[in-house]
């Protein structure tokens, strides 16, 4: 979408009159922060945050068979996971390169719902559409659906408060929105982008206002509205993959070290070998390497010097040898502002202490960590 006129969400005035500084994020007009991405960060996981992430995309698969059909293109088993429960998985190439992550949630034994990362939308929708078999259908409903994500640890209060009870929904569990005071209709499910309690509310562009104003207005509990710089912080404090900076389709890129497949990405979850699917042949080679200490892994740096955050693309180095890149790096507000970063490296031990570079005349000490870092 770059170069062209950017988007607006249907909660673009919202984010404005409640003093939202709105930015350029790939191709969308979103708040990077309200008060500041330090009071946001903090907020979020004392009390509870509210996103507005309807730059994400929002599929219908449907068709007798949908859960196998997706095992056959996902790094999770689709077909163990029942109604009512959401699950994480990736997509590979036929080369085992990650193109794509997803949370989805198995609506019934015939329809899935799926959120593609927001500049994959149309990527993925193409991807998708090469694979279906007969009998399996996709919808693509992200233009009409606007999507909240209520995150901290106040959230179930707040939810139950503006949408009653029945709306209050386990960890990675999702169901319909249930009927209440605000005439509010949708899908919610328990699942996030915080690693903190919270839910993602999927609702018609004409309702997210009403449900909106209510959550922040009425919901009590510390609530605040989030930008996309907290975003990125709690995240990265638990460790949690950035499509298109962690890793990256070979398409999309001609940088080898976001090339990656889900072994190197090290996620202790959404990957299950027990089943065949699109490009297993590489994750399964990965998983071999790491048996014998050898192979890349997506780890955690925690920097212990002061000095300049690290950023992607700084080197990572054992002594004069660059051993890796960052990918994912910045302050870590929940650890006070130290320096934490991620990035793929091989050959190394959790606890070892190595440097990173944020320019050709500085180095940093650091020790990797395995995430989430808190």
């Amino acid at each position: 979408m770059s170069g062209g006129e950017l988007v607006r969400t249907a909660l673009f005035d919202a984010h404005h009159e409640r003093g939202g500084n709105l930015v350029d994020f790939h191709g969308f007009e979103l708040p990077i922060w309200y008060s500041s991405m330090m009071e946001e960060h903090i907020n979020t996981r004392e009390n509870a945050g509210l996103f507005d992430v309807s730059h994400m995309g929002f599929f219908k698969f449907s068709g007798a068979g949908v859960r196998e059909w997706m095992d056959g293109i996902g790094t999770q088993k689709a077909s163990l996971i029942g109604p009512g429960r959401c699950a994480y998985t990736h997509f590979l190439d036929d080369n085992g390169i990650i193109i794509d992550d997803m949370i989805f949630c198995v609506v019934s034994e015939t329809e899935i719902l799926g959120v593609p990362n927001a500049s994959m939308i149309e990527h993925m929708l193409n991807w998708f559409n090469q694979h279906l078999t007969e009998g399996i259908t996709i919808e693509n409903l992200s233009d009409q659906t606007s999507i909240l994500a209520l995150q901290g640890p106040k959230s179930p209060q707040i939810l139950a408060t503006i949408l009653g009870e029945s709306n209050v929904v386990n960890h990675f569990k999702g169901q319909k929105i249930q009927p209440n005071d605000l005439g509010i209709t949708g899908w919610i499910q328990g699942t996030g982008y915080t690693g903190e309690r919270g839910v993602e509310i999927f609702v018609p562009n004409d309702q997210v206002r009403t449900l909106w104003d209510a959550l922040l207005d009425d919901g009590g509990h510390g609530i605040s509205p989030v930008g996309l710089g907290a975003r990125d912080t709690l995240r990265m404090e638990k460790g949690f993959l950035l499509s298109g900076q962690d890793f990256c389709a070979a398409t999309l890129t001609d940088d080898t070290n976001l090339m990656r497949d889900s072994g190197e990405t090290f996620v202790p979850f959404g990957l299950n070998m027990d089943h065949e699917f699109i490009g297993r042949h590489r994750v399964a080679s990965t998983k071999d390497a790491h048996q014998s200490g050898k192979g890349a892994r997506w780890l955690g740096l925690k920097v212990l010097d002061k000095g300049p955050f690290p950023r992607i693309g700084h080197a990572v180095m054992r002594g004069d040898e660059v051993i890796g890149t960052v990918t994912s790096g910045g302050p870590s507000p929940s650890l006070g502002k130290v320096g934490i970063a991620l990035a793929y490296l091989e050959g190394v031990e959790i606890g070892e202490e190595v440097l990173i570079a944020p320019n050709p005349r500085r180095t940093l000490r650091a020790v990797i960590v395995r995430p989430p870092f808190i």
